[in-house]
């Protein structure tokens, strides 16, 4: 994959840093955005979902709309926010690399801060890209971060398969206490192989999970994912306590977003 164009001011950075990747551990940067000019997302690294999609969520996630995915002050700003809007009560942002990047045995890391107030549900994770022939859970999901407001002060990274799942009840997943979630920003990561995913916030390892090496049933993960950075509203897991309707506007920034990829791995 060659790196998406970059304005020159973050070019710099980046080569530094996938020189410094590179010369370390055997990594070289293949996807990054920093978020450094303001306005829209480049659309050669980002799409968007669209509509109400999964979870019972009641978001109507928006296409290319500002006032739910922007560009601000160095940050992308996903805002959710209770509105009416195509038959749903609130607004919000789903953008995603489907179709302009992909990855496969990688390390993903993701400089956040996250909202607050019950009801709020985003994240940080990826989807095999075969979801549209194989469907879920066959094509894998990997949650770098998940969060709901219900649960304050602590972040989830869990992840999905066939043969192990939420749904079977057996998903492989864990609890991180994290106290300043939603007042600092905190790097989330997963360093993926062949043989295990690796999940650290601020570099620290949270969570391991090992290849079985039962076949792609339980690990689906040596095919391509592309990622996705969400605000959910409510839902089957965000909204298990309700939602409260005067927390909102909320927003979700992502300060910038790095994939390097596993030479050999």
């Amino acid at each position: 994959m060659t790196l998406p164009t970059a304005v020159p001011g973050s070019l710099l950075l980046l080569l530094l840093l996938a020189g410094c990747a590179a010369v370390g551990s055997r990594e070289t940067l293949v996807f990054a955005d920093e978020f450094d000019r303001d306005g829209l997302l480049d659309p050669a690294r980002w799409d968007y979902e669209e509509g109400r999609i999964r979870n019972g969520e009641l978001q109507h996630y928006t296409r290319a709309r500002a006032a739910n995915a922007r560009v601000e002050n160095g940050v992308l700003v996903l805002e959710a926010r209770r509105e009416d809007f195509a038959g749903a009560g609130y607004t919000a942002a789903s953008v995603i690399t489907k179709g302009r990047a992909e990855f496969t045995h990688a390390r993903i890391e993701v400089r956040a801060k996250l909202p607050r107030g019950r009801g709020v549900w985003p994240a940080i994770w990826l989807l095999g890209t075969d979801i549209d022939t194989l469907g879920w859970p066959r094509c894998g999901e990997i949650d770098v971060m998940e969060f709901v407001g219900h649960e304050p002060g602590v972040v989830h990274a869990n992840v999905h398969s066939d043969a192990m799942n939420h749904m079977r009840g057996n998903g492989r997943g864990t609890r991180i206490p994290l106290a300043t979630a939603s007042d600092a920003f905190h790097v989330y990561g997963v360093q993926w192989d062949a043989q295990r995913m690796v999940f650290t916030v601020d570099g620290r390892t949270t969570f391991v999970v090992d290849n079985d090496g039962t076949g792609p049933a339980s690990w689906p993960f040596d095919r391509a994912h592309y990622l996705l950075l969400n605000f959910a509203v409510g839902g089957s897991w965000g909204g298990q306590q309700g939602v409260d309707e005067a927390v909102f506007p909320q927003r979700f920034e992502i300060d910038w977003v790095r994939v390097w990829s596993r030479v050999g791995g």
